[in-house]
């Protein structure tokens, strides 16, 4: 598969939402961080604004829940409109059954890690997943810096994936510029939230370009995508 962007809007222009949504009108997908203040320490957005973006922009959401319940809220979200929803298992009561129900809703459907959570312990419950989130950050706020040593741990969710023969999408949030995309397409990953890197730029839509530019080039010599 092809390396996909996701520009995340937590670092966007709150008030020009609609605005910041089609600077990015290249991107794969429109990352959107739900957090409730109590899962992590900010409280950012919720259905009614996934439903108003939804509305605002084609590019499809890719919401990502950084929240308590997320066996609960989850599905309101696909019924916003969201594209992808992610959710943190380390919050999960039931994490296959709320994959499932994500998928029956018709949205695609994602499990993160956060940085600390191993791969392992998750290997069969991969192939209920279409894409698996490593944090790359501990989550909770923007402009973090990446953290190398979730490197190794993007290799082997890799190795995972290639051992089960999976079509499963594998995404990296957290300090994703053009100064680490390239390390973590190598080791893996496939789908990249970049928030600032994306929204700090003078031209968002060519800082989309150019990380979509660096991930194919990487990718193209990674030794896990010639094995291909």
């Amino acid at each position: 598969m092809a390396p996909q962007i996701s520009p995340s809007i937590l670092s966007a222009d709150f008030a020009r939402l609609s605005d910041e949504a089609k600077a990015v009108a290249g991107a794969d997908w429109l990352h959107v961080d739900v957090m409730d203040n109590h899962f992590v320490p900010n409280l950012t957005l919720g259905v009614p604004v996934v439903e108003s973006l939804a509305r605002a922009t084609d590019t499809p959401l890719d919401c990502h829940l950084m929240i308590e319940a997320p066996d609960r809220w989850a599905p309101q979200f696909v019924e916003a409109g969201a594209g992808s929803v992610t959710f943190h298992v380390e919050a999960a009561t039931a994490p296959v059954r709320l994959a499932r129900e994500i998928r029956a809703k018709g949205a695609r459907a994602s499990m993160a890690l956060r940085p600390a959570t191993p791969v392992e312990p998750y290997e069969n419950l991969l192939p209920e997943l279409d894409m698996l989130l490593i944090m790359t950050v501990e989550p909770g706020f923007g402009g973090q810096a990446f953290l190398d040593i979730m490197l190794p741990k993007i290799r082997r969710t890799r190795e995972l994936i290639s051992k089960h023969g999976l079509e499963l999408w594998l995404q990296v949030d957290g300090g994703v510029s053009a100064s680490t995309i390239e390390q973590c397409a190598d080791a893996g990953a496939d789908v990249f939230v970049a928030g600032s890197a994306v929204y700090g730029a003078a031209d968002p839509a060519d800082a989309v370009r150019a990380l979509r530019n660096q991930a194919e080039a990487a990718t193209a010599k990674a030794s896990w995508a010639c094995d291909h």
